[in-house]
């Protein structure tokens, strides 16, 4: 379950952001400093849109920065982080982004669940208004444990 995955810890709101490259690093901070990944991990993920492009950003203004598993995850998490101003990803459909979901995943089949629930929560209009009007993490949690 998402309320399993993460906790008031891995959650940052209002982050001051320029571009989508300092938005993932500093979403992603609280799981590198919580140990549930490498740094390398977070430099996967920039390294991946970088290649890619922006497939992170799934829907309207939400990104989901994650990895392959060996790329340095160590434990199962996902963080939440809202920007202060959104930035663009370069997603025309869904750009700007204003919401980050940070996975970490230790494998391809534990967190799919979360990820299904995760989901649901994005066709919710209240769950983005929480996010929107939230001034602390322990609100979030409040929320997602409802």
């Amino acid at each position: 379950m998402l309320k399993d995955l993460t906790d008031t810890s891995l959650i940052r709101l209002n982050i001051e952001a320029d571009d989508w490259q300092t938005a993932i690093r500093k979403a992603a901070q609280p799981l590198v400093d919580h140990k549930k990944v490498k740094a390398a991990y977070v430099d996967e993920i920039i390294n991946g849109v970088l290649e890619m492009g922006p497939y992170i950003v799934i829907t309207k203004h939400v990104a989901l920065p994650h990895a392959r598993p060996e790329a340095g995850a160590l434990e199962s998490a996902i963080g939440i982080a809202t920007l202060k101003h959104p930035v663009k990803f370069g997603n025309k459909d869904n750009d700007p982004v204003k919401y980050l979901f940070c996975l970490s995943a230790t494998d391809n089949i534990k967190h799919l669940n979360a990820l299904a629930e995760l989901a649901g929560l994005f066709e919710e209009k209240a769950f983005f208004d929480l996010l929107d009007q939230a001034n602390t993490p322990e609100e979030i949690m409040e929320y997602l444990n409802k």
